[in-house]
């Protein structure tokens, strides 16, 4: 975490919310529906209250969220549905995950390594020859997950939010945009840097259908999601569309007539993700998903380790590419140091929505949360959403 991010934490704390633009309708502020304060203490409560508070606001109209864990339960939500209706927020939404798709994608790969079906040492290649060229020759499966294989991102066509939204039913096939990163130069030689891109995912998507002979969407399902019964949570496929409940998700850009303003993005093409980003669930079931992972019951035996180990070379963590700081990936989670204490997690950004799952590495602190983002995909962390990682976790430390 770079020390703008820790400044943005801080903010939250004190602020709630940064000043923006004012770019909401007039309506009433919802308020927090606590529905279970199971034990979690006064203090925690009011924090996590507090960084929810009052939504609808500038960089967030809905906010769901479910804390778990021995050390006691919490659950809330606030915000609107909808900004023309101001309805309340509904907590059993489903809302786009994006980013958190990793988890299920790495403990997909991982289970399949458990059945000796995968290699973590094997190369990319070598299960996708036609695919991956000579120049990756040398990538393998577990610097796929790890980011530090060096493979740059694809190459899209629309930069700007603005250019994204008029293309945003356009589809993406994974094998044309790893054609489109591994046709570029390399970033640096695999395993001695970081960089945390979506390509590698892509990669891995196409990895487990290679070596299941079923699809992507179709495999996560039968291993991850019909066991642990996750009813609320599916792969959209090319569905632009959130199937049932949901609260809208908004972004601030450049309107036609060159105002700025919040524009509904809840239905927008899910295929630039796909393996690495298009999932789509509830807070009851990551909350369910990210106590089952971390208790053992998703990814058995050692290869779970692999979730909790970040890469190093000669001893030491590897530099993260351009900035130099230390490594803070794993295979599918991240590690932040929060109140003293390791949280892993993963976040997650599709246009309009932020979520998260994260936990103590025994499971005595869980945090789930969905916020409707005005911006989700800005290089800083959305305020709210930071909040609520240090009302549950405490702020950061050394």
């Amino acid at each position: 975490m770079n020390a703008r991010t820790r400044a943005l934490i801080a903010a939250a704390l004190v602020l709630g919310v940064a000043a923006g633009p004012s770019v909401l309708p007039a309506a009433a502020h919802a308020p927090v529906a606590a529905a279970d304060r199971g034990g979690v203490p006064a203090g925690d409560a009011e924090r996590l209250a507090a960084a929810i508070a009052g939504l609808p606001r500038p960089d967030a109209t809905a906010a769901l969220v479910r804390v778990g864990g021995t050390e006691g339960s919490w659950r809330g939500s606030s915000g609107v549905h909808d900004l023309r209706s101001n309805r309340p927020a509904d907590p059993r939404a489903r809302f786009r995950a994006g980013s958190v798709t990793k988890v299920f994608t790495a403990a997909t790969v991982l289970q399949l390594a458990a059945e000796r079906r995968i290699d973590l040492d094997r190369t990319a290649r070598s299960y996708l020859p036609g695919l991956i060229p000579v120049a990756y020759g040398d990538v393998t499966v577990r610097q796929l997950l790890n980011h530090t294989h060096g493979i740059p991102a694809a190459k899209m066509a629309a930069r700007t939010v603005e250019e994204r939204y008029a293309l945003r039913f356009e589809r993406h096939d994974p094998r044309e945009m790893v054609r489109s990163a591994t046709g570029q130069a390399r970033e640096f030689a695999p395993g001695t840097q970081q960089h945390y891109l979506n390509i590698g995912y892509t990669v891995a998507g196409l990895l487990i259908e290679r070596v299941t002979g079923e699809s992507y969407e179709r495999t996560v399902q039968r291993r991850i999601l019909g066991p642990l019964g996750l009813r609320g949570t599916y792969l959209p496929g090319t569905s632009p569309r959130i199937q049932g409940p949901h609260n809208h998700g908004y972004q601030l850009m450049t309107l036609e007539d060159g105002s700025r303003g919040l524009r509904d993005v809840s239905v927008w093409g899910p295929t630039d993700g796909w393996a690495a980003g298009d999932i789509i669930s509830t807070t009851a079931d990551l909350e369910r998903f990210t106590k089952a992972l971390f208790a053992g019951r998703v990814v058995r035996g050692p290869l779970l380790e692999e979730m909790f180990t970040l890469p190093r070379l000669n001893g030491e963590l590897l530099p993260t590419y351009r900035s130099g700081e230390p490594a803070a990936y794993s295979v599918g989670l991240s590690m932040k140091r929060l109140g003293g204490r390791e949280v892993w997690g993963k976040t997650g950004g599709r246009w309009g929505y932020n979520a998260a799952i994260a936990s103590t590495r025994d499971g005595s602190r869980t945090l789930v949360y969905s916020v409707n983002s005005t911006d989700a995909k800005g290089q800083d962390m959305n305020q709210v959403a930071a909040a609520l990682m240090v009302g549950a976790y405490g702020p950061p430390t050394p």
